[in-house]
């Protein structure tokens, strides 16, 4: 049932010690996706309907995650979070959830021809990527969380709101970090607000 919740190596640490450390990163590369036309949509499908659809789309995430040994970290209604470099730390990261998102917007393309021929409503998706440290560690006594916590994920969450549909939006350092394993077009300087 653990490993269901989080990570292997964090699991193996909780039921051995009965706590888990809370752990520094110094680079982690953090996904997050959303899906634009949501409320469109559940607003047109019964809530049964939606539901499978969320986890039809969620289901596929999870097999992308998994393949390139990305760690899930949460679901947050229509929003998808994720992100690799931990909690074994890599240095295919960036590459690797550059990757998954690439193949997530496939699918969600994919998807929504299928969805349109039937004639039923469809998701799109924004997605952002940011690379850079977190700390990490496992909150909560009823219902144990593994999460992340930093500027790099308010920062990847603006790269996903800041999106283009359909696209992958990956921050400049990112960027640096992959720009000889991909062809990427230059957006110029996006406004994304900073937290304080």
């Amino acid at each position: 049932m653990l490993l269901n919740i989080l990570p292997e190596e964090t699991a193996e640490e909780l039921k051995a010690t009965g706590s888990a450390k809370t752990k520094s990163y110094d680079s982690v590369s953090v996904l997050f996706t959303d899906f634009k036309n949501f409320t469109q949509a559940s607003e047109i499908l019964s809530p049964e309907e939606l539901v499978a659809e969320i986890n039809n789309c969620y289901s596929e995430f999870d097999k992308i995650v998994t393949k390139y040994g990305i760690e899930k970290i949460k679901t947050i209604g229509d929003a998808y979070m994720c992100a690799g470099g931990l909690p074994v730390t890599n240095t295919t990261h960036p590459v690797d959830v550059v990757k998954a998102g690439i193949e997530m917007q496939q699918f969600i393309e994919h998807n929504k021809k299928e969805r349109e021929e039937k004639g039923l409503p469809f998701f799109e998706l924004r997605l952002g990527i940011h690379t850079g440290p977190v700390v990490a560690g496992v909150v909560g006594t009823k219902k144990f969380a593994y999460d992340i916590w930093g500027d790099t994920v308010n920062t990847a969450s603006r790269m996903e709101s800041s999106g283009e549909i359909g696209k992958v939006n990956i921050s400049g350092d990112t960027y640096n970090l992959i720009k000889d394993k991909f062809t990427c077009q230059h957006r110029g300087k996006v406004k994304a607000k900073k937290q304080r």
